[in-house]
C-alpha cells in the first residue's frame, strides 16, 4: 500500500479563477460526468469535453444536469488526502499592483500576451511576479513541466524573492528533486530567516530528502513564528518516525539506504533484502524505461513499532511513501511472498517517478500488483458484480484505500489490478507508461485515458465489465 510521498499546494497569490459551468452526466453507476455540452443522438448522448466528443449509451444514463459549476479541482490532481502549506506572503510587487495577478491568469490560463509586454516594460521585479504567478497557477493545476518553465524564467529576473525560491523547491520536490530543493529552500531560508513559510518548505524538503532531524528543528521554527495544524501533524510524524528509528544502523547498497534496529535482523536477512531490492530495481528499471533519482530509504520494523509510525490500516502489509516500510517480525529469509511484497512496495516508487506522482490510486495499486506479478484471483466473481453494476467506480478509488474497510480494500485492489490486466492485454504496457507520463505532464486521469486509448472512465468501465465477462464466462 503506498502513502503519498509529499505534496505542497500553496493557496497565497490569490488567483481569483472561476469555475465555468458545466453540465453534469449522472450514471446509473453512481459516478459523474462533468461535460462542455451534452445532447442526445438516438440511443447515445454525445458530449464535449475541450476540442474532443465521446458518446455513452443512454441506457446506462440516470440523468444529466445543466448549469453545474464545473468540479473542483482535487488537493493534488488524484482525490488524495494530501496536506496543504499555510498560506505564502505575497511579493512585494503584488501590493503596488494587485492588479497584476487578473491580468496574468484569467478565464483558467495564462495570458502569454501579457507576461510578453511585462518583459517589455523592463522591471525585473515585476517580471519575475509575473512568471511567478504563472508558475504558481500551472503548479497547482498539476502542470509541472510548464510551471518549471515559467519558474525557471522568473528566477532569471530575480533570484532573491523568497517566495519564489519557496515555489521553486516545492516543485522540486514534487517532481522527486528532493536533494536539489534543499538548495533552494535554505536559500529562501537565509533570505527571510523570520518567515514561517520559508521554514516550512525548508522541512518539506528535507523531509523528503531523508533529513528527518533537520525537518524536525525547521518545523519547530516555523511553529514558533506561526502555529499551523499542518505543520504540526508533519512534525508529530517525523519525531514518531525519529523516535524510532533512534537505535537503528544504517547500511547503504547501490539504489537503496537500509535500516534497521540494531541486532533484531540477522546479517543473512538484510543482504537477502538488499539483493532482492537490488534485483527487483534492475527488472523495474527495465519494465518503465525510468528510474528513481535518489537513494530509496527501506525501513524495517521489527516490532509494532510499524503501525505507531505509519498509522497504517490494519490490514497493510508494507507501506511505500517515499521510504519502504517494512515490518519483518519474526521473518528470518526472504520468501517468495515477502519478495512479491517488496517489488510491490518497490514499483510504487517508479510509478511516482514517472507519473510525477499524480498517478490515481486505482492506477498505481493495479500497476503494482501486476509487477508482483500477480494474477486475478477473483475474477468470476468481479465479473458478476460489473454485470450486476455493484462494482465501485473508478474515480473514486483516485484517493487513498487506507479509508477503506478490509472488505472495501480486497474488491478495490481486484478492480484495480482488473483494469491494469485490462489496459495492458488490450493495448499494451506501452500504453500504460504513456498514460503514466500524460499524468507526469499535468492531465487529469480521465484526459490521460481519453488521450491514449480514447476512454474515459464510463468507457473503460463499461469495457472492463465486458472484458471481464468474456475471459471469465459470465
Amino acid at each position: 500500500m503506498r502513502a503519498p510521498v509529499i505534496l505542497l499546494l500553496f493557496s497565497g497569490l490569490a488567483l481569483n479563477i472561476v469555475s465555468a459551468a458545466a453540465e453534469v452526466i449522472h450514471l446509473k453507476n453512481g459516478r459523474s460526468i462533468w461535460a462542455d455540452r451534452v445532447r442526445e443522438n438516438g440511443s447515445h448522448l454525445e458530449y464535449d469535453l475541450g476540442d474532443n466528443t465521446f458518446a455513452i449509451p443512454r441506457a446506462l444514463v440516470e440523468r444529466v444536469d445543466s448549469g453545474a459549476p464545473s468540479p473542483p479541482e482535487p488537493s493534488d490532481a488524484n482525490g488524495k488526502d494530501l496536506p496543504e502549506l499555510p498560506t505564502f506572503a505575497s511579493p512585494q510587487v503584488l501590493a503596488r499592483d494587485s492588479s497584476l495577478a487578473d491580468k496574468i491568469v484569467h478565464d483558467g490560463r495564462v495570458d502569454e500576451d501579457q507576461l510578453s509586454a511585462l518583459e517589455q516594460k523592463g522591471n525585473p521585479q515585476t517580471i519575475a511576479a509575473g512568471y511567478l504567478i504563472a508558475g504558481k497557477h500551472e503548479f497547482e493545476h498539476g502542470d509541472f513541466p510548464k510551471a518549471r518553465t515559467y519558474l525557471d524564467t522568473a528566477l532569471r529576473f530575480d533570484d532573491q524573492d523568497p517566495t519564489l525560491l519557496n515555489y521553486y523547491a516545492a516543485l522540486l520536490v514534487r517532481t522527486g528533486d528532493a536533494s536539489e530543493a534543499v538548495s533552494y529552500a535554505e536559500r529562501a531560508v537565509r533570505l527571510a530567516p523570520a518567515s514561517p513559510d520559508t521554514l516550512a518548505v525548508l522541512g518539506y524538503a528535507q523531509f523528503a530528502s531523508d533529513h528527518d532531524q533537520d525537518a524536525i528543528a525547521a518545523w519547530k521554527k516555523s511553529l514558533a513564528l506561526r502555529p499551523d495544524s499542518t505543520v504540526q501533524n508533519l512534525l508529530q510524524k517525523a519525531e514518531r518516525d525519529s523516535a524510532a528509528r533512534s537505535n537503528y544502523s544504517e547500511h547503504e547498497s547501490g539504489h537503496f539506504t537500509l535500516l534497521y534496529e540494531g541486532k533484531a535482523t540477522s546479517d543473512g536477512l538484510r543482504s537477502q533484502l538488499l539483493n532482492t531490492l537490488e534485483s527487483e530495481y534492475d527488472d523495474l528499471a527495465r519494465e518503465f524505461g525510468i528510474a528513481p533519482k535518489d537513494s530509496i530509504p527501506v525501513i524495517l520494523y521489527t516490532s509494532r513499532a510499524f503501525f505507531d509510525v505509519t498509522h497504517a490500516a490494519s490490514w497493510t502489509g508494507a507501506v511505500n511513501d517515499g521510504k519502504l516500510r517494512i515490518p519483518v517480525q519474526g521473518v528470518s529469509s526472504v520468501t517468495p511472498e515477502l519478495a512479491r511484497v517488496l517489488k510491490h512496495e518497490l514499483a510504487h516508487s517508479f510509478i511516482n517517478q514517472l507519473s510525477a506522482g499524480r498517478c490515481p490510486q486505482w492506477l498505481n495499486e493495479g500497476l503494482a500488483q501486476a509487477m508482483e506479478p500477480k494474477q486475478l484471483a477473483n475474477g468470476a466473481r468481479l465479473a458478476q458484480m460489473f454485470r450486476a453494476q455493484q462494482e465501485i467506480p473508478l474515480n473514486t478509488l483516485e484517493g487513498n484505500f487506507m479509508r477503506f474497510t478490509p472488505a472495501e480494500a480486497a474488491l478495490a485492489y481486484d478492480e484495480s489490478l482488473a483494469a491494469v490486466q485490462y489496459i495492458e492485454e488490450t493495448y499494451g504496457m506501452s500504453d500504460l507508461q504513456s498514460i503514466l507520463q500524460r499524468l507526469g505532464e499535468g492531465s487529469s486521469t480521465e484526459a490521460a485515458l481519453r488521450n491514449i486509448i480514447h476512454s474515459d472512465y464510463g468507457q473503460l468501465e463499461s469495457e472492463l465489465g465486458n472484458f471481464l465477462a468474456n475471459k471469465f464466462g459470465i
